[in-house]
């Protein structure tokens, strides 16, 4: 355990934003999850809304220092393939 004020105040600030980040990685997973989901059952107009908020999702990811810009673009890529095939 830190001693000094400044090395409590720290670790008090890391649990905050490493929480934040469960928080958002959780429910990204979640909606790439029922993506994935609405691609397996085929139905093509109900997964272009679901990737659409799934990019979102991405995006403020990214914007907020979650995930790596290249990360988040890889995992787009990825998901925008599984998209055309069905559509």
């Amino acid at each position: 355990m830190p001693n000094i004020k400044s090395a409590k105040k720290r670790v008090k600030v890391i649990k905050a934003k490493t929480l934040r980040n469960q928080i958002i990685k959780s429910q990204l997973k979640t909606h790439i999850k029922k993506f994935e989901a609405l691609v397996e059952q085929g139905s093509a107009e109900e997964a272009k809304k679901a990737f659409a908020l799934v990019v979102k999702k991405l995006d403020q990811a990214t914007a907020k220092g979650v995930l790596h810009k290249n990360t988040s673009s890889r995992k787009k890529s990825k998901l925008m393939l599984k998209l055309n095939k069905i559509a």
